[in-house]
């Protein structure tokens, strides 16, 4: 999204960008005196964004993550405390203040399709919520007003919704199929009007046809090669990347360019205005994903030119949206939060400047055939049904309805053979028996509070796998993600608006603790019991506003 285009479509913005240029000026934010709640509550996910790419081109961010690293709070070691560090779970932590056990949203494969809800406005597979468990910041905000309005938006389905939860609010994502915005018959029969309009505009993906990705910067501003090892499989390898023409491969292939985020934007800023977010007396609440950089992660890289131009494409974007939301509503009424939904590891192929995995290694799934001998065999002994049992790289599950009245009385000795055979594998570097992990110090074992957190004893998951680090499952794609691994789970967490004191801090602490901080901020009552705490030691005194959490 650039300036000009924003610009264009409000007569009154040039005034607005310009209040914003002197809001912005203001450092530091205070509190307002009469202590009003703020008007609006931003959430902010990067897909796939790893705290370093802030801190390595600082220098050279001028726009939105350089105003927010530089003003905000800015915690450089926060986590996805789980195991599975995907898109579904991790979203689904970003205001539940909960982790993936409580909130039903184990694994991307668990996530949010479902042919119940049919898309509204293009082919392509529906989507919902209906696996999520719990509450959201949006529940405890509406629950304390009403009269809250929300609006949440992304590339992805589960991108969109898991953030928001069960409630029926505004929810967009962008479908491939039809290269639009779109919603599910969850939320609604229908588009709503202003949603119909910047759909027809330009047929939306239909203006980057063509359009060439070039470098923002001179070519010597990029330490990195335009080429590395890793990137073959991603077929186009050197800038300039060019869009297609067609229309359809345009549709799927903007994913991965940086104009996906400008598109995702644009429409957020023309959904702030049509629903008049932030205009008062309630706070509302307004949840963007941006996930251009894991399509051009996984593309290319994490070590690639590709990311770096992406990164800095997106800190300009985003300097626009925020410039623009400031002119609009004030920034001493507008409280944010940014974090990812994950990290992302080197390929293995690529020598990393960000990590060592000289020793990464790709494991295949035909490696574990010995593990899996073994597990037929015991299964067959305890003459329990082979297909209650699933392998699919990571967890051992079985399917408890299928089993016998007596048969989870087999169920330990079975794990525990799986697991032993599984550690003799080579990449491998530890197999859990999820039963047993309940008595990990979880304080001094990441992983295995990781893989806790993700999975409860007594329930489906038998044995969690993990491999060596830096190593990579199969041999499909270029880079990936998903590990208990600190370089998955690690993401930043960053609080920007007049309530929070600035300044870098080094403590850890982890995505669900976004939701109670914003809530103390906002002045609302969690509505049940959370794993995430209210990061008291960023809030101004005169900014605490919560009440009570449930016991």
């Amino acid at each position: 999204m650039t300036a000009p285009r924003l610009r264009a479509r409000s007569a009154l913005l040039p005034v607005l960008a310009s209040i914003a240029v002197g809001l912005g000026a203001q450092s530091p934010m205070r509190v307002s005196a009469d202590r009003q709640p703020p008007a609006l509550a931003v959430l902010i996910t990067i897909d796939q964004m790893r705290p370093e790419y802030l801190e390595r081109w600082h220098q050279q961010l001028t726009g939105g993550l350089r105003r927010l690293v530089d003003e905000g709070a800015f915690y450089r070691n926060g986590f996805q405390d789980h195991a599975n560090t995907e898109t579904a779970p991790g979203h689904a932590s970003t205001l539940s203040g909960r982790f993936p056990y409580s909130t039903g949203i184990a694994k991307n494969a668990a996530g949010v399709n479902t042919s119940a809800a049919p898309l509204v406005g293009s082919d392509g597979i529906g989507a919902s919520p209906f696996r999520f468990q719990g509450t959201t910041l949006v529940d405890w905000m509406t629950a304390h007003d009403p009269r809250t309005r929300v609006f949440s938006v992304s590339r992805k389905d589960r991108g969109a919704i898991l953030p928001v939860g069960r409630g029926k609010h505004p929810v967009y994502w962008y479908a491939p199929a039809s290269g639009r915005f779109v919603t599910s018959t969850y939320y609604g029969d229908s588009l709503a009007s202003w949603v119909s309009a910047f759909n027809a505009e330009e047929r939306v993906v239909g203006r980057y046809a063509g359009k060439s990705w070039s470098l923002l910067l001179p070519e010597g501003a990029y330490p990195e090669p335009d080429s590395t090892p890793g990137e073959v499989r991603s077929q186009e390898v050197f800038f300039p990347h060019v869009m297609p023409q067609d229309a359809m491969r345009a549709n799927n292939l903007i994913v991965s360019f940086p104009f996906m985020d400008e598109l995702t934007l644009d429409f957020a800023w023309r959904g702030v205005r049509a629903l008049d977010l932030g205009a008062g007396p309630q706070t509302d609440i307004l949840a963007v994903s941006l996930s251009t950089l894991d399509g051009v992660g996984h593309r290319w890289g994490p070590d690639s030119r590709e990311v770096h131009d992406q990164v800095l494409r997106l800190d300009r974007a985003l300097g626009v949206f925020l410039d623009s939301l400031v002119a609009l509503r004030g920034a001493d009424r507008i409280v944010l939060a940014l974090t990812s939904d994950h990290g992302v590891a080197p390929i293995p192929e690529t020598r990393s400047s960000f990590d060592d995995n000289r020793k990464a290694m790709r494991v295949m799934m035909d490696d574990f055939d010995p593990a899996m001998t073994v597990l037929a065999a015991r299964v067959e002994q305890a003459k329990l049904p082979a297909e209650a049992f699933s392998f699919d790289g990571d967890v051992l599950s079985v399917d408890r309805t299928k089993l016998p009245p007596d048969g989870a009385r087999a169920l330990p000795g079975i794990a525990d053979a799986f697991a032993k055979a599984a550690r003799r594998v080579n990449g491998v570097m530890r197999a859990d028996v999820i039963d047993r992990l309940a008595k990990t110090d979880t304080v001094r074992d990441a992983i295995g509070r990781r893989w806790l957190h993700n999975y409860r004893p007594g329930g489906d998951v038998l044995v969690t796998v993990t491999l060596t680090p830096t190593s990579y499952r199969g041999n499909a794609g270029s880079a990936t993600h998903g590990t208990p691994h600190d370089y998955d789970a690690r993401v930043p967490i960053i609080f920007w608006g007049s309530p929070f004191m600035s300044g870098r801090r080094m403590e850890n602490i982890r995505v669900v603790d976004i939701g109670p901080t914003l809530a103390e901020v906002v002045g609302v009552r969690p509505l049940e019991r959370l794993d995430g705490v209210s990061l008291k030691a960023i809030i101004r005194p005169e900014a605490r506003r919560s009440l009570p959490l449930p016991r």
